[in-house]
């Protein structure tokens, strides 16, 4: 297992010691901070490779950081972590930027799993092809770039998942479900419109540089077609 960086924020030391243990006893490098100010001032120092960010924090709650967060490293991935678990909870931590949302109390071994596929979606793995293509579109899942012919774009963590996913089945229809479960982690049908959402962003960064739409099979999911460019 590469040796990804993670930071944890959690004001309770106790449940962010313990987190810590057993992400580090998982393979990889973690620590903790206990407030909003110094997650934002360790990110800063040394971005980490992922995030996993409480709701409940004083001062600055875990939903008003995400946005900072994004700012300061517009592709670092991060996990909600959090005791506040209604579906409006998780359809506004996902809205605000966050890639995954896991409910407390949790199961350690499904909380390993959940951080190893998101490190494993953001930046591929040793076991998967490098490089994904859907006609003029191509992604390089060890690089983490995505270029139409020559021309690179501009994705967030999650657009690149998301697009990755459509051109793992390209010119097939791929359903809000398997979206759901592939790309945000959510394994019930949620009533939330995260990936229209996401669908639309990819829309127009696709068609600014004439690469073929992603189209709506209605009752079904989406399609993204290899055409030509246009």
């Amino acid at each position: 297992m590469t040796s990804h960086s993670i930071l944890v924020v959690d004001d309770d030391r106790a449940v962010a010691g313990t987190i810590v243990d057993v992400l580090t006893v998982s393979g990889w490098r973690a620590s903790a901070v206990h407030s909003a100010g110094d997650a934002l001032e360790a990110v800063r120092r040394e971005p980490p490779d992922l995030v996993v960010l409480d709701v409940n924090m004083p001062h600055i709650s875990g939903f008003d950081i995400i946005g900072r967060l994004r700012k300061m490293v517009p592709g670092i991935p991060i996990i909600m972590l959090t005791a506040r678990h209604t579906r409006e909870d998780v359809v506004k931590g996902l809205r605000l930027g966050a890639d995954d949302y896991i409910p407390k109390p949790f199961v350690f071994e499904e909380f390993v799993l959940r951080v190893a596929a998101l490190i494993r979606r953001t930046y591929g793995s040793a076991e998967s092809s490098d490089e994904l293509r859907c006609g003029a579109l191509s992604l390089n899942l060890t690089e983490v770039t995505a270029k139409v012919g020559d021309t690179t774009l501009s994705l967030s963590p999650t657009e690149f998942r998301l697009l990755a996913e459509l051109m793992r089945h390209c010119d097939a229809v791929v359903t809000r479900d398997q979206l759901l479960e592939r790309v945000w982690g959510i394994d019930f049908d949620a009533s939330t419109n995260v990936i229209d959402t996401y669908i639309s962003y990819l829309r127009k960064k696709l068609a600014a540089v004439g690469a073929s739409p992603i189209a709506t099979v209605r009752g079904f999911g989406f399609r993204l077609s290899p055409g030509a460019e246009s």
